[in-house]
C-alpha cells in the first residue's frame, strides 16, 4: 500500500474540483499534506518537492459514502471478504461505507461488530461502518441490544432484507432510535403481498411466467412505518426506493417534517424490469436482474430521477450484493437476489450525467456529502484539515464492463460486456491510496484489477 504520508506532499492540479460541501465548482488545485487536505484553490503554488499529478480533465471530488452495502463476512467468505469488498469500494470511488447485518451469524452482537470494524481496520484504509441488527437475529421477535451496539460503534439499525412487521417491536425500535439519536434503515416490503415474489408483478413477470413481487408490497409498509414514526419519533431512512408512489410517499412524509430520508440505487436508477427478459446462460432471463426491490418500470425510474433532483431522495446508495456463481447460474425462482455494485456505480450513474438528466455537481452531492450527514459520518468533503478522502475520475472515460476482472468477489453483473462512460481513476482514501489508474503505485504494489 503507497502511504501519502509517507511520501512528499501530493499535489493534484488541474481537475474539476466538485466539493458541495463547500460549495466548490471549479478548476482547482488540491494539496495533500500528512494525509489530510492542506489546501484547495486556484493557482495555489506547490510546496518544494510535492509531487505533482496532472489531473486536467478528470473530477476531484470527496470520497462516495456508500450507505448500504453487504460484505458476507463474517460467515459467507465463499461469496465476499471484507477486503475483497473495500478493494472493490475503492475501485468504485468509495473511501466510506456501511456494511449491512445479514452476515452469518447477524450483526447483532456488540463484540461482533467492534470483531467487523477491527477487521476493516486491518485490511483496507477504506472506513468502514457497521449497520447492526434491530432484531436478534433477525428475527423481527425480540429487539436486539441497541444501546449497547451504538456503544460498540453501529452507526444505524436494520433488519436489511427482512422488514419489521413486527409493529410492536418496531414501535420499541423507534423509541430507542430517538432516544439514542441513530437512524433505521429499513426494507419495507408487505411479506403479505410479496410472498412468492421474484421479480416486478407486471408485464414482464407476466410474459415469463414468474411469480411477481408488487409495488404495494414496498409502498404499505413505507405508509406504516411514516405513521409510526409520527406517532412514536425516531428516524427513519427507507433503503433502496424503488416504485414512483415510495417517492411520492416519502416525499410527503418529508414536506410534513417527519424525519425520513430515502436513498436510491444505481439499478433502479438506470435499469428496468425489460432487462430480465434477456436471455442468458441459456435460459430466458438474466438472472443476474433478480435483486430485491425489483428492477421497476421506466416510469418508477423516472419518478426516482426526479425524487434524485428535488431532494426527496438524499443519497445514493449501492446495495452490493455479491454472490457466489452458482447462486446465480440456477432458475430465476432458485437465483439469489443481489446484483455486485461497487465497481459499476459510478459508470452508471454518469449515464445521467450525459443525458442532461442529473448535473454532476448534483450526482455528486448524493454520493459525498448527502449519506454522510443522513449517518452522521466523517466524511463528505474537502475542507481544508478534513482527512484525505479523494476520488478522481474521468466522467467521460468509455470503458467495457468485464465481470471476470471485478476486484469483488461476486461477478453478478447484468451489466456485464456493457460500455458505460465514466471511470475511477484514483482513490485515496485517509491518505492512502487504495485504488489507482494514474501510476502513483510502484507496479510491485499496484493493486490487481
Amino acid at each position: 500500500m503507497f502511504y501519502i504520508s509517507d511520501s512528499a506532499p501530493l499535489f493534484l492540479t488541474g481537475g474539476r474540483v466538485i466539493d458541495p460541501a463547500n460549495g466548490v465548482d471549479s478548476v482547482a488545485d488540491v494539496l495533500i499534506e500528512d494525509g489530510r487536505i492542506a489546501a484547495v484553490g486556484r493557482s495555489l503554488g506547490h510546496p518544494d518537492g510535492a509531487r505533482v499529478v496532472d489531473v486536467a480533465g478528470c473530477a476531484v471530488a470527496p470520497g462516495f459514502v456508500d450507505l448500504h452495502c453487504h460484505l458476507r463476512e463474517p460467515g459467507q467468505e465463499h461469496k465476499e471478504t471484507i477486503q475483497t469488498g473495500l478493494a472493490a469500494a475503492a475501485a468504485g470511488g468509495f473511501t466510506t461505507v456501511c456494511c449491512m447485518p445479514n452476515t452469518t451469524p447477524p450483526l447483532d452482537d456488540p463484540e461482533l461488530v467492534q470483531a467487523v470494524l477491527a477487521r476493516g481496520r486491518a485490511v483496507s484504509p477504506v472506513h468502514l461502518y457497521v449497520i447492526a441488527a434491530i432484531s436478534r437475529g433477525q428475527q423481527g421477535m425480540a429487539l436486539a441490544p441497541l444501546a449497547d451496539l451504538a456503544a460498540a460503534g453501529a452507526v444505524a439499525f436494520s433488519d436489511d432484507g427482512r422488514p419489521v412487521w413486527n409493529e410492536p417491536l418496531m414501535r420499541l425500535a423507534l423509541r430507542a432510535s430517538r432516544e439514542l439519536d441513530i437512524p433505521l434503515s429499513l426494507h419495507e416490503e408487505d411479506p403479505r403481498l410479496a410472498a412468492g415474489g421474484v421479480m416486478n408483478a407486471g408485464r414482464v413477470s407476466v410474459q415469463l411466467g414468474l411469480h411477481g413481487l408488487p409495488a404495494a408490497a414496498e409502498e404499505a409498509m413505507i405508509a406504516r412505518d411514516t405513521r409510526l414514526v409520527a406517532e412514536e419519533g425516531g428516524r427513519i431512512h427507507i433503503a433502496h426506493v424503488s416504485t414512483a408512489r415510495a417517492v411520492a410517499l416519502v416525499r410527503a412524509a418529508r414536506e410534513r417534517g417527519l424525519p425520513v430520508s430515502g436513498e436510491a440505487t444505481p439499478h433502479h436508477l438506470t435499469l428496468t424490469e425489460d432487462l430480465a427478459a434477456r436471455p442468458w446462460d441459456g435460459r430466458p432471463y438474466d438472472t443476474r436482474t433478480k435483486v430485491n426491490p425489483p428492477l421497476r418500470t421506466r416510469e418508477d425510474v423516472e419518478a426516482l430521477i426526479e425524487g434524485v433532483r428535488d431532494g426527496t431522495i438524499t443519497a445514493i446508495a449501492t446495495d452490493h450484493a455479491p454472490h457466489a456463481a452458482s447462486d446465480k447460474c440456477c432458475s430465476y425462482e432458485e437465483a439469489a437476489f443481489g446484483i455486485s455494485l461497487f465497481e459499476t456505480a459510478l459508470g452508471s450513474l454518469c449515464e445521467l450525467v450525459h443525458q442532461g438528466r442529473l448535473a454532476l455537481p448534483l450526482l455528486v452531492e448524493r454520493l459525498t456529502r448527502g449519506p454522510a450527514r443522513l449517518f452522521g459520518l466523517d466524511a463528505g468533503t474537502l475542507s481544508v484539515g478534513a482527512g484525505a478522502d479523494i476520488v478522481v475520475f474521468d466522467p467521460d472515460e468509455e470503458w467495457t464492463v468485464d465481470a471476470s476482472r471485478f476486484l469483488s468477489m461476486g461477478k453478478n453483473t447484468p451489466l456485464d460486456g456493457a460500455t458505460l462512460r465514466g471511470r475511477v481513476r484514483l482513490t485515496i482514501a485517509g491518505g492512502r491510496a487504495a485504488f489507482d489508474r494514474l501510476g502513483l503505485l510502484a507496479p510491485s504494489q499496484e493493486p490487481s484489477r
